[in-house]
């Protein structure tokens, strides 16, 4: 009977006061670690979220009739797998030293680099050549940009960054990563397995061509020397809109598009526009997500006003939704 009449009570608060649930967020684990807390920024869902006043500008300026492109895939590409690959770090792993050229904005180190360490374009690789590496025993992330070996065994790259996944942390403000935004890289991957599993519960890292001297965030660095308001900040997130019909595409491309449009990707780098990055993974379906997420254009997205999930500037906690927030393609 006293079940019974909590159950009731509560079903009258919400009939009168409009109260719903509000979601919880999940993280997304590897090798037995979260990255990052469920209420990190990367993994906060942001449909409920109203549009950016500057939505439209930014949308011209990376280019309303582009289609997306995944940057990643099972093919490869130049001799080296498609996409952004990582390493799970082995217990007996050596630590060593590395050497920057933006020292003054990357953590000293030491970085466990096994000899055989995934380089984002392979050995050869002139690009990015972006390393991440995840320490299953501490749940330690570590990334580099442009990362080459010593003949000494030693290292050296433009930057690095260290994180810790059991925590919201942002880099110091005005530091960069190795990712133009003083972001992490590994948590805005599309990864194969999860796609597999049948769902990605995080935002989606992607680049344009032209961006703006400025940051949003939870970023902390731009890459750029203009002023021009219609171009997007670092850290600027969009969303697919919700209106999108997404059913007639393959089950892959289905559920990157949810995902787009529950979470949103995030403005990381300067690089070919409107391209998201995911892992290598000979399981991608290349042929139907090229041709497929092409067709679907800038003008499909808006940004989104993130300010409302900011609880801490120096931190990546996001607040959860009102209880009278709904999401916002249903307002």
């Amino acid at each position: 009977m006293n079940r019974l009449y909590i159950l009731s009570f509560f079903t009258v608060l919400i009939l009168l006061f409009g109260l719903v649930p509000t979601r919880q967020s999940e993280a997304q684990t590897l090798a037995g670690c979260s990255l990052f807390p469920g209420d990190h920024f990367w993994n906060t869902p942001i449909d409920h979220l109203p549009v950016d006043p500057a939505s439209s500008a930014y949308v011209r300026s990376i280019g309303e009739n582009t289609g997306l492109h995944p940057d990643f895939g099972s093919a490869y590409w130049m001799g080296a797998p498609s996409g952004i690959p990582y390493t799970i770090v082995k217990e007996n792993t050596p630590f060593v030293q590395v050497e920057f050229d933006y020292a003054d904005e990357s953590d000293p180190g030491p970085y466990p680099i096994p000899p055989d360490a995934e380089i984002e374009g392979g050995p050869e690789g002139t690009g990015d050549r972006h390393i991440l590496l995840i320490d299953p025993q501490t749940c330690i992330l570590y990334e580099l940009f442009h990362a080459f070996p010593n003949p000494d065994g030693r290292w050296r790259a433009g930057s690095g960054a260290i994180f810790d996944l059991k925590s919201n942390a942002l880099r110091p403000r005005g530091w960069t990563s190795a990712d133009a935004a003083g972001l992490p890289i590994l948590p805005g991957l599309a990864r194969y397995e999860e796609v597999a599993a049948g769902e990605i519960r995080h935002a989606l890292r992607f680049t344009c061509a032209k961006t703006r001297r400025a940051y949003v965030w939870p970023a902390r660095h731009f890459a750029s020397s203009s002023t021009d308001p219609s171009l997007p900040p670092m850290g600027q997130r969009f969303r697919l809109k919700a209106e999108f019909d997404h059913s007639p595409y393959s089950t892959q491309t289905q559920i990157i598009l949810r995902a787009l449009k529950n979470y949103g990707m995030i403005l990381a780098d300067n690089g070919s526009n409107w391209f998201i990055s995911g892992c290598p993974n000979p399981g991608w379906d290349d042929d139907k997500l090229v041709n497929e997420l092409r067709t679907v254009k800038g003008l499909n997205f808006e940004a989104v006003d993130c300010t409302s999930l900011m609880i801490d500037p120096d931190s990546a906690q996001a607040a959860k939704p009102t209880q009278n927030q709904a999401p916002h393609h249903l307002k």
